[in-house]
């Protein structure tokens, strides 16, 4: 249903206005249970997971696409020139469109790790970019589940959401409310749980996959103080990357990216035997 909107201040625009203050968007996206979709092809996958459109906001010459990724005739398809979508939103919208979906319904630790083998964890990671890199990597390089502690940056805010090219709308996971317990979960549910931790003493990497755990979970921190004390305490062991020529450690996008890929090359070639 196409709608056109000549004002920036039109009431229907509402969810759309004020993208540039993150710390409003967020209250006001958890609060009101949506999210932003930016782009045609992350609507697209918004709309293959299964979730609930709202309405969407592009530009004219965008019609004829966005109109083709499968969304309800009824979803209202707002049309604004780009003086408009500025106006609303506070920035150019380069990619042409976006849309507003309904957030999923939250699910629980227990659930997202019930069938999985290898689970990515990261801890207060505050930075909605490295959240969205450390899904998108995880998600081409096989990872089960995610779980994200109380304070790691939102998942489903438009930044990360962009970053991981809509890997946080498949992937499934969830925020663990209890923290560190949740890594003693992940104990109890049969996870070799990793710290990746830069210190000296720690099992390398190639040593804790020889040991061939059935079910791993790998733990990532912050990127300057990494992983907190209590956290480390609930880990299985702490694992770390060989470095060389003086470098201490990669970003934590880097590093969970070389975490997941070992892990998941190994068990491929595990199930070729």
């Amino acid at each position: 249903m196409i709608v056109q909107v000549d004002d920036a201040n039109d009431g229907r625009l509402s969810q759309y206005a004020g993208m540039t203050d993150m710390d409003a968007r967020l209250r006001r996206e958890g609060a009101e249970g949506f999210y932003v979709a930016e782009g045609s092809s992350v609507i697209a996958r918004a709309i293959a997971a299964g979730h609930s459109a709202v309405s969407t906001l592009c530009l004219d010459k965008w019609i004829d696409e966005v109109s083709n990724l499968g969304l309800p005739p009824a979803t209202p398809m707002y049309v604004a020139d780009e003086s408009v979508l500025r106006g609303t939103t506070g920035f150019h919208v380069h990619r042409g469109a976006l849309a507003i979906f309904k957030r999923p319904p939250a699910r629980t630790v227990a659930d997202v790790i019930a069938t999985a083998r290898k689970v990515l964890v990261l801890e207060d990671l505050v930075d909605h970019a490295n959240v969205g890199a450390a899904f998108r990597s995880g998600s081409g390089l096989g990872v089960d589940a995610i779980l994200v502690s109380p304070r790691c940056a939102d998942p489903l805010y438009r930044r990360a959401i962009k970053t991981s090219m809509g890997a946080t709308l498949g992937m499934p996971w969830a925020r663990a409310e209890q923290w560190p317990q949740a890594l003693e979960q992940l104990v109890s549910a049969g996870f070799d749980v990793w710290g990746l931790t830069p210190r000296d003493g720690a099992t390398t990497l190639a040593e804790a996959i020889a040991m061939k755990h059935l079910r791993i979970a790998v733990v990532v921190g912050t990127e300057g103080a990494g992983i907190s004390e209590p956290a480390l305490q609930a880990c299985s062991r702490l694992v770390r990357i060989p470095m060389h020529n003086d470098v201490d450690s990669l970003n934590v996008a880097a590093a969970s990216a070389v975490a997941m890929y070992a892990i998941s090359s190994t068990a491929q070639s595990r199930g070729a035997e």
